[in-house]
């Protein structure tokens, strides 16, 4: 009987899924129905809602019955079924595991199949398997309600609790990232599964109740200890499924609401103005979460969309000021580093994610997103350029800048925070007093302005005195300031001393008690402050101590203020901003502190005759009193009297606060508005005082500096070159675009501009022919575009040439320091162009031979002498020689070339020891530069030594010179061994391009040359011809030596045994004859070989010298040994060429690196 009913109710639920499954694919197959038609939504819910009710009201019935003996207990069919459950609760096993729940006995397995039950929950990933899942835990709760689900409830809220913050503070921010996504992806279908079990009665807040609480608890959890925001998905998974029945949200019709309405007030006006627009779905007693709980929970999500609208603000002004520095340092060293990049990715992708997230939160929520701030420009903000102009165009300061030096002083000095913002109202006593401080103000300010006209009103009259008689101004203002002192002075007070600053400490606390009381905790407070050397602290301890504002705590506050260490003047800054924050509200700590820095200010004034012992109290006085002033504490007139004061007694100590007090807040009063008339006219009472009385070098040093660090001089604005969009273009494909990846695509567009304008030929030729604009690493890319574009404007590359080696003349004959690092570059370009074969080896020795030679007398170094381009003292030459050399020394390391170069290093040894002693950076980089080229060669170490190898080395060469032109044989000889020579530094370059462009990534483009100028390497026409020749030679050598054989060569035919060879040569004899003088007489001695039986015998035979067999037979023996010379010759120059190409390949395919260069035959 049980178990026919238990069949039946799982039928019902068989049914009932199908239902649901249907009612799913009609959702999946037409999904624009769901989004646009309202009722069809209704109907969607409410057939949710019945399948809830259905299965809450069959798990509180509780009218499974089972019959145990007909309950199958069998392991293998156990372990199946925890098995299946693992693998997932989903559709696919959902048939299977309810069968297998009516069918088998399950008591001994119950805490396994909890387990498993939690495993098989996080691998359901669609709405139809976490209806499965529902179902299958249903069915598991009518069975075992006692065992089974206390077990899953249990085990289920670990799972869903928050991470430990102490956890992910130790794992690096990558690793945190990937555990956050891991947890999020773990806890999605946990979450929905429990919703719904907390909707169908399974999880239950008590007897009668839904479980609606234990979900906001959970929730209230994960997103209370998540400051990186990284349970947000989930709230958001949560709300798109069950936002109706856990918050009572229905969608409206139009979700604009007015952004006027405060979050509060937001779900309520939301419900109220859908209640007439959206049917309703259900009757307050049909609903499944009671209506306190959709209340609450439906506050605390519009409260953290609040807190996380605030953080979206944030993050925004964040990016927005992130941005702006960036550009700042852009402009101010022309590129943004990589750490600097890095970080305003991550922020932007971190802005990015949170703005998605807010949208989607406003979209289910129906709350409309926040404003978020454009970035607006301060007109005091920084002006980069000096384009900008501030204030007045009349007025002789406003083009000198604003008050501030930058913007970060800007915001230090003048974004204070509000302390009632932090602090509630009656804890700063600011309810009931607003309207008598608006009063005292008022009246304050009055005060202050009239006694201000008073001032200048004296200024103007005494600055009219000492135009009349300057001399006499400055004897009477010595016994002035001294009565004025006097006057200033109440009778029969005692003028506080500066308290040393060792006597001078905070309270100390206690080490045994913990800060307990407001006295403890002020004496924390006061312990932390030296500490506080950032904007953040200082601003967090203004708010501390608004908490424990009392009038014996502002006592204690001016006393510790007061007594700043002399040696601490870095906390000044701080230390009035954290006045200047708390005196909005407790205006008599700045008014104390200001009058005690005055009266101390009044003693050293009278103290002007200690000067060494009280130098370090006036600095720190004029700097606390400057920076007071900055944040506007210190009244105007207090500190313009204070400089006043000063400029009446011009001399000593006065001089440096002077210069202090200009350096200190000068400019701040020099372009305020309402102390810029004054302070001006002081100024310019000093500037005469200045030139009418006799200084030291170090007092008008120190006035000048001061006196234009707070009004620079006047500045014309730096005029920007017009520049024309085709220009700009041209030259950010080079200065910006061009780099290995991308010298393709800039060659392409290169091409396709209008080569026939001269105005695109001089923009390109201006660009090509300033290397020093561009990086130096990509010197050598330049290099190799010059190359690209020589293929089809030839002479568009013979121009940049003439032009590099035309500047490299005009810095020789100039000699100017300013342009040393144009230099290098150009010097580094010539290398270049010669490795890309724009200019041949030629030009690279003239320009290295012209460096160490030019200017010099008959181009002839000496020791130690002056020579107006070229000083004994200056090195950059070396520098020049040592940079042309690291680029293309490499290349010369055979034939003439090798030569060539060993006999100028030679010669710039010479040239080095002419100089005074090297730099060590000069040193060192010739060190490194020789051991690269030339690692064996020898260093000469006296002047005398590189002398005489410089005279042999010229010797050598004179010599080499004659004889090539002396001799008629050896001409011959010398042109034909030059030209495979040549031939071979030729077909060496030409590998060397080959082996290059096999490297470059093809161009997309086909290639069209255009000329045939450029050497492109022998054609297969050469190559066959070249074959052609050499077969013709060897041919007629082998045919002249065949005539040779018959005729004149007949003792070649006679073989000589190797016995009687030896012998021969043991007595001397050589092979054809030599030259003997016996008796005087010139003879040639011959070998006759006669033969007896099988025996070869030889017998010398002397022949005169004049004789015509002689003669004959020398002639023969010179022409066959030129001839055998010329083949030899040959042969080894084919080998050598064969060898010097592999080389040369070899080493620009090392050089070239990742550059790849694509040859066009």
């Amino acid at each position: 009987m049980g178990s026919t009913q238990s069949s039946k109710g799982n039928q019902e639920l068989v049914a009932t899924f199908a239902e649901y499954c249907t009612l799913f694919v009609l959702d999946s197959t037409y999904p624009w129905q769901a989004m646009d038609s309202a009722p069809l939504k209704v109907d969607e819910e409410k057939a949710r809602h019945a399948k809830r009710v259905k299965l809450r009201e069959m798990n509180a019935a509780m009218d499974v019955q089972v019959e145990l003996s007909k309950l199958d207990s069998s392991v293998k069919r156990h372990t199946g079924l925890i098995k299946r459950m693992r693998q997932s609760l989903g559709t696919d096993h959902h048939d299977q595991i309810l069968k297998d729940i009516d069918s088998l006995s399950l008591e001994k397995y119950i805490d396994e199949i909890a387990g498993a039950t939690l495993e098989g929950i996080t691998r359901c990933k669609t709405e139809k398997d976490v209806w499965s899942a529902v179902e299958v835990i249903s069915a598991f709760h009518r069975r075992f309600p006692a065992a089974f689900t206390p077990s899953l409830i249990s085990s289920l809220s670990p799972a869903l609790a928050a991470p430990s913050r102490a956890a992910l503070s130790a794992l690096p921010p990558e690793q945190r990232e990937k555990e956050d996504s891991a947890r999020v992806s773990r806890q999605r279908p946990l979450l929905r599964v429990c919703s719904e079990l907390a909707l169908v009665g399974i999880i239950t807040d008590g007897h009668k109740r839904s479980g609606g609480e234990w979900i906001m608890k959970v929730l209230r959890e994960l997103l209370s200890n998540d400051p990186t925001l990284s349970s947000l998905p989930l709230l958001s998974i949560f709300l798109k499924s069950y936002s109706r029945p856990y918050l009572g949200l229905t969608p409206p019709q139009s979700k604009q609401i007015s952004a006027e309405a405060e979050p509060g007030t937001l779900s309520s006006a939301t419900t109220n103005a859908t209640q007439g627009e959206f049917p309703t779905l259900l009757h307050e007693d049909e609903e499944l979460v009671e209506q306190e709980i959709r209340d609450r929970f439906k506050r605390m999500c519009e409260g953290y969309f609040d807190s996380v609208s605030k953080k979206l603000v944030i993050e925004h002004k964040r990016l927005q000021d992130q941005d702006r520095r960036n550009h700042e340092a852009y402009i101010r060293s022309g590129e943004i580093f990589e750490d600097r990049q890095q970080a305003y990715e991550k922020m932007t992708k971190g802005y990015e994610k949170l703005l998605a997230s807010c949208q989607t939160l406003s979209e289910l929520l129906y709350l409309p997103m926040p404003s978020l701030p454009t970035a607006s420009q301060k007109s005091d903000s920084i002006q980069i350029g000096g384009n900008a102009v501030l204030g007045d165009e009349e007025d002789p300061f406003a083009n000198s800048g604003g008050k501030w030096e930058d913007e970060e002083e800007r915001r230090f000095f003048e974004d204070i925070q509000d302390l009632k913002d932090f602090v509630p109202k009656s804890v700063l006593g600011i309810e009931n007093d607003e309207k008598e401080d608006n009063e005292a103000t008022e009246e304050r300010e009055k005060a202050e302005k009239e006694k201000a006209d008073a001032e200048a009103k004296k200024l103007e009259e005494e600055l009219e005195g000492l135009k009349l008689d300057g001399d006499r101004v400055n004897g009477r203002k010595d016994g002035t300031a001294e009565v004025e002192m006097r006057e200033e002075e109440p009778d029969g007070a005692i003028t506080p001393t500066p308290t040393s600053p060792t006597k001078a400490s905070s309270p100390p606390l206690s080490p045994q008690l913990a800060p307990q009381g407001p006295s403890q905790l002020l004496t924390a407070l006061l312990a932390r402050l030296p500490d506080a050397t950032n904007r953040a602290m200082i601003d967090q301890a203004a708010i501390d101590f608004a908490f424990l504002n009392s009038k014996a705590a502002r006592k204690r506050l001016i006393k510790f203020l007061g007594a700043v260490p002399k040696n601490r003047i870095d906390l000044l800054p701080h230390y009035s901003r954290f006045v200047a924050t708390l005196n909005r509200y407790m205006p008599d700590i700045g008014a104390e502190l200001v009058a005690l820095l005055d009266e101390e200010f009044r003693y050293l004034q009278r103290k002007k005759n200690v000067v060494k012992e009280l130098a370090e109290v006036r600095l720190k006085n004029v700097s606390y009193l400057s920076n007071l002033t900055k944040f506007r504490v210190v009244p105007s007139h207090l500190i313009l009297h204070m400089f006043k004061a000063c400029l009446d007694d011009l001399s000593g100590t006065n001089v440096e606060n002077i210069s202090m007090l200009l350096e200190g807040c000068g400019r701040f009063l020099l372009r305020s508005d309402e102390t810029r008339e004054r302070f001006g006219t002081m100024l310019e009472l000093m500037r005469r005082k200045q030139s009418m009385q006799h200084f030291d070098q170090r007092q008008i040093l120190l006035l000048e500096n001061a006196y234009y660090q707070c009004n620079p001089p006047e500045r014309t604005p730096r005029q920007q070159k017009e520049r024309t969009p085709l220009e700009l273009f041209i030259r950010h494909l080079i200065y910006d675009v061009l780099a290995k990846k991308t010298i393709d695509k800039v060659l392409k567009l290169l091409r396709k501009l209008d080569w026939d304008d001269p105005i695109v030929q001089r923009v390109l030729h201006k660009a090509f022919t300033k290397p020093w604009k561009i990086k130096y690493g990509n010197i050598n890319l330049l290099a190799m575009l010059t190359y690209d574009l020589q293929r089809y404007h030839p002479a568009f590359a013979i121009s940049v040439v003439d032009q590099v080696l035309e500047d490299i003349r005009r810095g020789l004959e100039q000699n100017v320091y300013s342009t040393n690092q144009r230099r290098v570059a150009t010097i580094k370009y010539l290398g270049e162009l010669y490795i890309y074969r724009l200019l041949g080896s030629i030009l690279v020795f003239d320009t290295m031979w012209s460096l160490v030679t030019f200017g010099h007398p008959e181009g002839h170094p000496l020791p130690r002498q002056p020579c107006p381009m070229d000083m004994p003292n200056d090195f950059f030459r070396i520098r020049l020689v040592c940079v042309l050399l690291d680029t293309v020394g490499m290349c010369f390391d055979r034939g003439t070339q090798k030569r060539k170069l060993d006999n100028f290093l030679v010669f710039f040894q010479y040239y080095v020891l002419c100089k005074e002693d090297l730099p060590m950076d000069v040193d060192f980089m010739l060190s490194d530069s020789m051991e690269a080229i030339r690692p064996k060669m020898t260093m000469y170490k006296t002047i005398e030594e590189a002398a005489l190898a410089v005279d042999d080395m010229f010797n050598a060469a004179l010599q080499n010179a004659g004889l090539s032109t002396g001799e008629d044989s050896g001409e011959d000889s010398d042109e034909e061994g030059e030209r495979p020579q040549q031939q071979d530094e030729e077909d060496g370059d030409t590998t060397g391009q080959e082996s290059s462009n096999e490297d470059r990534t093809p161009s997309p483009d086909p290639v069209v040359v255009l000329s045939t100028q450029e050497h492109l390497g022998p054609s297969e026409e050469a190559e066959a011809e070249f074959e052609k020749e050499l077969a013709k030679i060897i041919t007629d050598s082998s045919a002249e030596s065949r005539k040779v054989d018959k005729k004149t060569a007949w003792w070649d035919s006679v073989v000589l045994a190797p016995n009687l060879r030896k012998k021969l040569a043991d007595e001397g004899d050589v092979d054809a004859g030599g030259d003997n003088i016996p008796d005087g007489s010139a003879v040639m001695q011959f070998t006759v070989v006669t033969k007896r039986g099988s025996k070869p015998q030889g017998r010398h035979l002397l022949v005169p010298a004049e004789s015509a067999l002689a003669v004959h037979t020398r002639s023969a023996q010179l022409q066959d040994k030129v001839e055998q010379q010329h083949l030899k010759r040959l042969v080894l120059d084919y080998e050598q060429r064969e060898e010097a190409e592999e080389m040369k390949a070899l080493e620009v395919r090392n050089r070239a690196g990742a550059i790849k260069i694509r040859y066009v035959g």
